[in-house]
């Protein structure tokens, strides 16, 4: 018997009332039960996958397109069902939110392939198993179908929120640092990378509606749905990101009104020295015939000179409501 357990993650049969049984590696080339379907979550980049795919009968071409290294999100309609491709936030420890992981499905009325690359789970798939196994299990694959993209729905709006909620904290906040400057940058970026996937996602759930008897009356308004709040996602992202820009010119508008605040002093401080230094310039030339040379108080008188111009200079200057 061929061995494909480390490609199987998890396999189930379950009928329309909800009854779940386990399907072992070895039983999946059996043919589906009556009034039932089968979940079976893979692997995708295992040694052993190819096995895995033959051995559910599955055509060469839905098995390089579950296998394929690079996806984006998409249908695409075939006779006896439909690929779809799809992004979901990244909440595995110590990945970045906007790395989104690409999960491969492969559907028809009676069977669901889910699979994912190695150490990129999916929370939302996981989730669903746990419905599953805690007695909630959907009654048919479109409807296990609507619960997957309902929780990749619902974390990618928790995710725009959190990116909402932090863009709310900067513009209450009366004065931004350059660490707000480098996490309004990470802001934008995670925008900008989310925001590419959505778009073809919530094409992709649109064209997934369409694939004639692969989705029923029933679940159509929900996919719809699910497809809005991409829309909504959207929209929200796009406004997110207008906002970082506007936290952003504001945080350098700060930084160059400081800047320009002490420029600004610097050069009246130098308008005020700059009389003086030619004075001093002037008395400090090695020449005959320099007044005071003579004098003892010569000094004395000099620097009380240089005192009132620059009193006179700094007096004028506040007067003029420069300083």
């Amino acid at each position: 018997m061929t061995n494909v357990n480390s490609a199987l993650l998890w396999a189930f049969d379950i009928d329309s009332e909800g009854n779940v049984s386990n399907v072992p590696a070895g039983q999946l080339s059996s043919p589906v039960p009556a009034q039932s379907y089968r979940w079976v979550h893979m692997q995708s980049d295992s040694t052993d996958a190819e096995q895995l795919i033959n051995m559910m009968g599955l055509s060469s071409s839905v098995g390089e397109s579950l296998m394929a290294l690079q996806t984006r999100p998409r249908v695409i309609p075939l006779s006896d069902g439909a690929l779809a491709f799809l992004r979901g936030i990244n909440a595995n420890p110590g990945a970045d939110p906007e790395d989104m992981v690409s999960l491969r499905l492969w559907i028809t009325p009676t069977l669901v392939v889910t699979a994912r690359r190695h150490e990129r789970k999916l929370v939302s798939v996981q989730d669903t198993r746990i419905q599953i196994e805690e007695g909630n299990a959907p009654a048919s694959s479109a409807e296990l179908l609507v619960a997957l993209l309902t929780r990749i729905a619902d974390r990618i709006q928790d995710k725009v929120e959190e990116i909402d909620e932090d863009l709310g904290e900067y513009e209450a906040a009366e004065t931004l640092n350059k660490q707000d400057r480098n996490h309004l940058s990470m802001l934008r970026r995670q925008t900008a990378s989310i925001r590419r996937y959505l778009a073809p996602q919530r094409d992709a759930l649109e064209a997934l509606g369409r694939v004639p008897g692969l989705i029923d009356n029933a679940h159509a308004f929900s996919l719809r749905d699910q497809s809005d709040r991409m829309t909504r996602s959207i929209e929200d992202l796009d406004l997110a990101r207008e906002r970082a820009i506007v936290l952003q010119d504001e945080l350098r508008n700060q930084i160059s009104d400081k800047q320009n605040i002490r420029m600004y002093v610097l050069s009246m401080v130098t308008a005020i020295f700059l009389p003086l230094s030619f004075l001093t310039g002037v008395f400090g030339m090695n020449v005959a015939g320099l007044p005071g040379t003579e004098t003892p108080d010569g000094f004395f008188n000099l620097m009380t000179a240089m005192g009132i111009l620059a009193a006179l200079m700094l007096l004028g200057m506040l007067w003029k409501k420069w300083l």
